[in-house]
């Protein structure tokens, strides 16, 4: 097993609590080591989109290995996340894609349930769990359930293409769903 750097993805507001917490398991280990987390404050918002991107690949996500998505109840709507998820998957010149993992937290209804419900999940996320690129789990602090799905995501990542085809959101989104 080897090393990973892992990026955490989320929605600040509403999930720092969990963000948190798995930092500290992380932090507790010399198996996993933890890539810069885009703060609040970090970007300048009135920065084209474009640019914004690729602040966010170049500068928190340049040496992940493995990138977790942190699945709150509005993370979905999240333009940051989304440009994150995007930014992970894309290889580059001087960049290698991240590995990708999707952890449903207790905050939402359908954790611990048989399935999930698609459309409450970041878009990119889904499709990439829909073609086997990513894959979704449940909240954990086990460590060693959380150190195996990093490196399962890491062997992914070169075995299987990524979909990086839905549409970058420009903003956050709102209502109760996105449609495929």
């Amino acid at each position: 097993m080897s090393r990973h750097r892992v990026f955490i993805s989320y929605h600040h507001l509403n999930d720092q609590q969990y963000k948190n917490q798995l930092e500290g398991i992380f932090r507790s280990s010399y198996e996993v080591a933890l890539s810069n987390s885009v703060q609040i404050g970090d970007l300048n918002p009135n920065l084209p989109s474009d640019r914004l991107r690729q602040l966010i690949r170049d500068k928190y996500i340049r040496d992940a290995t493995v990138t977790i998505v942190l699945i709150g109840t509005e993370t979905w709507k999240r333009r940051h996340v989304d440009w994150e998820i995007g930014s992970s998957i894309r290889k580059t010149e001087y960049n290698s894609r991240c590995g990708l993992i999707g952890l449903l937290l207790p905050t939402r209804s359908d954790y611990y349930r048989d399935s999930f419900y698609p459309y409450t999940i970041p878009p990119r996320l889904y499709l990439n769990a829909k073609n086997g690129y990513a894959k979704i789990y449940n909240w954990t602090t086990n460590f060693m359930n959380l150190k195996y799905w990093i490196d399962e995501a890491f062997d992914r990542r070169n075995v299987i293409i990524p979909d990086n085809s839905f549409p970058n959101f420009v903003n956050n989104r709102s209502g109760d769903r996105w449609y495929e």
